[in-house]
């Protein structure tokens, strides 16, 4: 009986030898021979002069450069947004009666009183104080009788907008809600003029015993790092081209 079969072995790596490694050596000795044998041909070669230039020299000018124009009012916007916002707000209308709200300040409205008149004021106070909220110029007025009175209130928000521009975000937030039935319960109109100012007249009165109805209008717009909302209240409906026309005013002087 033969014997059983021995498992094949694995056959060894072959190992590099000298001669390889000499036969490699000597390859890249002879490129590098090669090589230096090329850069003193060209050495010991004159000098080739390069073609001239087919431009013409240009000519350089001379002394200091013109002063540049300054910009005018209207084209410098730090003129118009870092100076007194308050001159930036619609003067209250001839014969009306000053409804400028009691917690402003000469004007100026803290962030705390402006979140105070959200249902959610802390929410807004966090909002306004995270984003670079930097002033609130506010003003107000009230025309006709008890029975037929009207109140205006505008709110000119600015935001520093120096790292992030927070202004269109806030202007937006502040629209998205708008057509709610709480709300206005309507998708409201543009502003004439306007990028994406809307304007809403809102679709019921808020009925209480003992009152008269009020009737609300609102328009929130933008000019740079300015946020206008505009407010009119009434004890009569209020027509979209009062709401519309007020705030289109507002925004020509920003």
């Amino acid at each position: 009986m033969a014997p059983d079969a021995a498992p094949p072995q694995p056959r060894p790596r072959r190992r590099r030898g000298r001669t390889t490694l000499i036969i490699a050596v000597a390859a890249i000795l002879g490129v590098l021979a090669g090589t230096g044998v090329g850069y003193q041909i060209q050495y010991q070669r004159p000098d080739t002069p390069l073609p001239p230039l087919t431009q013409a020299k240009l000519k350089q000018p001379t002394g200091a450069a013109p002063a540049a124009k300054p910009l005018t009012a209207a084209e410098d916007t730090l003129v118009t947004y870092d100076g007194d916002l308050r001159k930036l707000l619609l003067k209250k209308p001839k014969g009306a009666k000053d409804y400028t709200a009691s917690y402003t300040d000469n004007n100026w409205m803290s962030e705390y009183d402006y979140a105070e008149s959200y249902k959610k004021p802390d929410v807004m106070f966090r909002l306004l104080a995270g984003n670079g909220f930097r002033r609130i110029a506010a003003t107000g007025w009230s025309t006709g009788s008890y029975s037929n009175y009207v109140e205006t209130e505008i709110n000119l928000v600015q935001f520093r907008d120096d790292q992030q521009a927070y202004t269109p975000e806030r202007l937006s937030d502040e629209q998205s809600y708008m057509a709610d039935k709480d709300y206005a319960g309507n998708n409201g109109k543009d502003i004439p003029g306007s990028v994406d100012g809307t304007a809403w007249v809102y679709s019921k009165p808020q009925i209480k015993a003992g009152y008269l109805p009020l009737y609300t209008a609102r328009a929130l717009a933008r000019q740079g790092n300015v946020m206008v909302d505009i407010w009119v209240f009434s004890s009569r409906s209020i027509s979209m081209s009062t709401i519309q026309s007020l705030a289109k005013r507002q925004l020509e002087r920003l």
